[in-house]
């Protein structure tokens, strides 16, 4: 088994980070960026506000809206633009989405999926791919 270490985290929006719960999703990444990894919003939304974008950039070093690059998840490419905005390869990623349609397309590009299906589960996964120490 090869090890990777994962410096970015791709995250989903709809489904994700709009969970009841997702407040203490949005205190992991905080948490996460402190330690270093490099994070990237993904999602197929059209676009969004430079207002919601800003207030975005507080957890994202990347925001990535499918409607602006002209590709959708889960078309491999658009993981690969959302690794290459955080300046990684996408074997050094993991994405994390509520469809496993949208997770099969970030493995194929080459990253770590993860399938949210509630943000306890999601977080104890993540904790394991990128550990605190």
């Amino acid at each position: 088994m090869v090890c990777r270490v994962l410096k970015g985290l791709l995250v989903d929006f709809a489904g994700v980070l709009t969970d009841p719960d997702a407040s203490r999703f949005y205190d992991y990444l905080a948490s996460a960026r402190e330690r270093g990894v490099r994070t990237a919003l993904l999602t197929n939304a059209p676009g969004a506000s430079d207002e919601v974008k800003n207030t975005m950039f507080d957890y994202f070093d990347a925001l990535v809206f499918s409607g602006e690059v002209g590709v959708a998840k889960p078309d491999p490419a658009v993981y690969l633009i959302a690794a290459d905005r955080l300046g990684l390869p996408a074997t050094r990623c993991a994405f994390v989405d509520d469809s496993a349609t949208n997770i099969r397309g970030a493995v194929q590009a080459g990253m770590v999926g993860v399938q949210h299906r509630s943000v306890s589960e999601t977080l104890d996964e993540l904790a394991v791919l990128f550990p605190a120490g």
